[in-house]
């Protein structure tokens, strides 16, 4: 007579999930959760990097950001990095998703270009670009002089300095939203297309009303990534600008790195500013799910 199987206790079935993520949880502790919490405590002492011993402040270090203005301006210039990215963030990525879904041509190898420029580190990025907009060797410059057109100085004006940091970061997310809005696309049932078709909608009509709303869930996805990375950036515009000219490009991450160990050797002020950071992260991305909530 075949034994039966034994019975595996309840507690334990609740138990082993929580044993596989043990070793991300404990990561995710000591280098995120952990830090995070320290991080406000530095922002409430005077602590200053090689000082060994520091005094509570209170709220002093945040009340004195505002008479900052490289801290200000720097928080101005990554709120318009962050709003100027966004219409090209999502929609190049967008267009390309939807014509690579209708059937394009070789369509996995036009997938695999467009994705290809997300797998550059930060830092080789910025010099591909800082060699494209070079005015005196940079390619880009050399093909506008041949068809008559005057060229800027991409990274030398700081009226057209942002922009151009604008362009390189798209030309580099682009893939990765676009596989993301790609997969969204195909499992938007074919048959609602279909249906609209015979009721006589257009191209325009169909994208307006079946895909876009279908894709609402990417696109928050997609929002929240971009503006978290948005409010994150530092490297690639190190390399291409150091913040300049001007500090027209000078994003609020650097501010911090050079106030923490550059210039003024300030922690306790430097954290100030990344918990300032991080809740105007939070509270867009709140704002965000609580938008697509509503809809």
């Amino acid at each position: 007579m075949a034994e039966s199987p034994t019975k595996v206790p309840r507690w334990r079935k609740i138990l082993v999930p929580y044993l596989y993520l043990l070793p991300f949880m404990a990561l995710f502790l000591a280098f995120r959760v952990i830090p995070l919490f320290y991080g406000l405590e530095l922002s409430l002492t005077n602590a200053r990097l090689g000082r060994t011993s520091s005094q509570f402040v209170g709220l002093g270090n945040f009340t004195r950001l505002p008479d900052d203005k490289r801290f200000v301006l720097s928080l101005v210039n990554t709120f318009t990095f962050a709003l100027e990215a966004t219409a090209p963030v999502l929609g190049v990525p967008l267009l390309l998703a939807v014509l690579l879904n209708r059937g394009m041509a070789l369509k996995n190898l036009m997938r695999s270009f467009f994705f290809f420029p997300y797998t550059l580190s930060a830092a080789t990025l910025g010099l591909i670009w800082a060699w494209l907009f070079d005015p005196l060797v940079g390619p880009l410059n050399y093909y506008l002089k041949l068809i008559g057109i005057t060229p800027p100085n991409w990274l030398g004006n700081p009226v057209s300095a942002m922009p151009s940091v604008v362009l390189t970061t798209v030309w580099w997310v682009t893939g990765f939203y676009l596989v993301l809005f790609l997969a969204a696309l195909q499992d938007v049932p074919v048959h609602l297309y279909e249906a609209a078709a015979i009721d006589g909608a257009s191209a325009w009509q169909s994208f307006w009303r079946i895909t876009l709303p279908l894709l609402q869930r990417t696109f928050l996805f997609v929002l929240v990534i971009h503006l978290i990375g948005a409010f994150q950036v530092f490297a690639h515009i190190h390399v291409l600008t150091q913040g300049g000219p001007a500090d027209a490009t000078r994003p609020i991450v650097q501010h911090i790195y050079e106030t923490a160990f550059l210039n003024r050797f300030e922690l306790g002020s430097a954290a100030a500013m990344s918990w300032v950071l991080f809740l105007i992260i939070v509270a867009f991305s709140v704002l965000q799910f609580r938008f697509l909530r509503e809809r």
